[in-house]
């Protein structure tokens, strides 16, 4: 099959960028002493995964029980839920999956630990927990510096049918960019990456002085990770503690909220919609509008850091250069909207190829991708855990 067998909209996923990053993104936590546990939420392809594992990753990242269900089916065994795990529903289908999978979440409020050790214990059974941190995003976790954090963590620690195993963070603010005009762009992804470890490494220490028992094993883990906080991570040891894991999940794909955060540059960006323009009106200024067959359900209605559009449309994908004076500067469901000067040559039937704002959001709207090298169409991708946010 060839690009111009494909029926438009489709995702597209190039493989010798795919490749390139997931290579890259190994050789980074073997060089820093750490192990991949990759998110796969971004891509929730049991394919992938396994691409990650045959490359060295240790375990698996989800957001949801569903998402866990998935891919402990096609057998991956050690799963970790980065996500406060709240219901019996929830519990339930956790431990289902525990003989032949160890299965991990988070926890960071005593009524949420309180109901997992009544419902665990009750079935006799004992689950890992990683009390969430927050280190500076603010959007869910204990905060690491303060006492009340440690004394959660020690309680929760003893409570029957939990085994705190370690402590998690997402650093979440790494996509804020400069706080202030004093930094570039890279500058706050490293002023965040290197407040991530070591706020996550201040908490540690303070959890190992209170007597945790997961540091008389040796076996405590400190899980961080966010693609842009990872390309300035650098581990380093504090009072003999180490981050053991990271779980960056974006790297797969890369978006044009990572271009313009400035992590990567658009040519190592893996995925693009190809598109049809499918109308095009002229105005009366001198300035002209396309109509893709991509909307909000395709594209996502994210904005990119610092963006004026939806996505990038290319001039030449081979090499990835921005189409720049047209912009998609709106959404419906079914229509993106590119504004152009009356100059730009993008007329109906012409197909283009779009980098998208946001990776993640795009996949979990689609059943299958399509891998491609060049023009040649190589395989489909099922999304395996489309949809599953339950």
């Amino acid at each position: 099959m060839h690009l111009s067998d494909l029926a438009t909209p489709a995702v597209l996923v190039e493989q010798r960028r795919l490749f390139a990053n997931l290579d890259a993104m190994q050789s980074k936590a073997d060089e820093q002493g750490v192990a991949l546990r990759p998110h796969i939420k971004t891509h929730k392809s049991v394919w992938l995964a396994n691409q990650q594992k045959s490359r060295g990753a240790r375990g698996l990242t989800v957001a949801k029980v569903g998402e866990a269900e998935t891919f402990a089916a096609a057998g991956f065994d050690d799963i970790r839920i980065a996500y406060a795990v709240v219901g019996r529903d929830k519990y339930e289908r956790i431990a289902a999956l525990l003989p032949s999978c160890r299965i991990s979440f988070c926890i960071d409020t005593e009524a949420g630990a309180r109901a997992a050790s009544e419902f665990f214990a009750a079935e006799g059974l004992t689950v890992d927990v990683l009390v969430e941190t927050d280190i500076g995003y603010g959007r869910c976790g204990v905060l690491y510096n303060q006492p009340a954090s440690v004394q959660f963590a020690k309680w929760a620690d003893g409570l029957p049918g939990l085994n705190v195993c370690g402590i998690l963070t997402h650093a979440g603010n790494s996509y804020w960019g400069p706080i202030d005009g004093s930094e570039s762009r890279d500058q706050a992804l490293q002023r965040v990456a290197t407040m991530e470890r070591d706020r996550m490494l201040q908490f540690a220490s303070a959890l190992r002085e209170a007597g945790l028992s997961a540091f008389e094993s040796d076996s405590f883990e400190i899980s961080i990770g966010s693609t842009p906080s990872m390309k300035h991570f650098t581990n380093r040891t504090e009072d003999g503690l180490r981050v053991t894991e990271i779980r960056p999940g974006n790297y797969v794909y890369l978006d044009m909220t990572q271009v313009n955060l400035g992590v990567e540059p658009i040519d190592r960006c893996a995925m693009t919609v190809l598109a049809t323009v499918i109308s095009r009106q002229e105005n009366a200024n001198g300035s002209s509008r396309a109509f893709l067959d991509s909307g909000k359900k395709v594209l996502t209605s994210d904005k990119a850091f610092e963006s004026s559009g939806y996505g990038q449309i290319l001039v030449d994908a081979d090499v990835m250069q921005p189409l720049q004076e047209a912009i998609i500067n709106s959404l419906s469901e079914e229509h993106g909207w590119v504004k152009m000067p009356g100059e730009t040559s993008l007329n109906v039937l012409d197909r283009v190829r779009v980098v998208p704002n946001h990776a993640c959001v795009v996949v979990n709207t689609q059943k299958q991708l399509w891998l491609v090298d060049g023009d040649e169409v190589l395989q489909a991708l099922p999304v395996d855990a489309q949809s599953l946010v339950v």
